[in-house]
């Protein structure tokens, strides 16, 4: 199991879907999401995979990935994520659409 962080920016994208009454479905998708990435970052419907635009916070030899929160969707919503800081943690860097 890993504890989910985040970065302030990650943070206020999610609190601001979840303030749009609008995107109450997509912050479920989102959530599931991070449920699978505290679980199992390796899992399936996360379809994880390197993201090499964007630098690892702590470590620039580490890799940064990108799952999915959304599937054959237009701009389809992304989680941006990387290990660390510590063991058994994983930090949120982005959820955005897709670029």
């Amino acid at each position: 199991m890993f504890e989910i962080f985040f970065t302030q920016t990650a943070g206020e994208e999610l609190e601001r879907l979840e303030s749009l009454p609008d995107k109450k479905g997509l912050v479920k998708q989102i959530k599931k999401s991070l449920g699978f990435l505290a679980t199992n970052p390796k899992h399936p419907s996360l379809k994880t995979h390197p993201y090499d635009s964007i630098s690892h916070p702590y470590d620039p030899k580490q890799k940064v990935f990108e799952a999915y929160a959304q599937n054959n969707t237009p701009s389809a919503y992304r989680v941006f994520w990387c290990y660390g800081p510590d063991k058994k943690q994983i930090t949120i860097l982005a959820i955005t659409p897709h670029p």
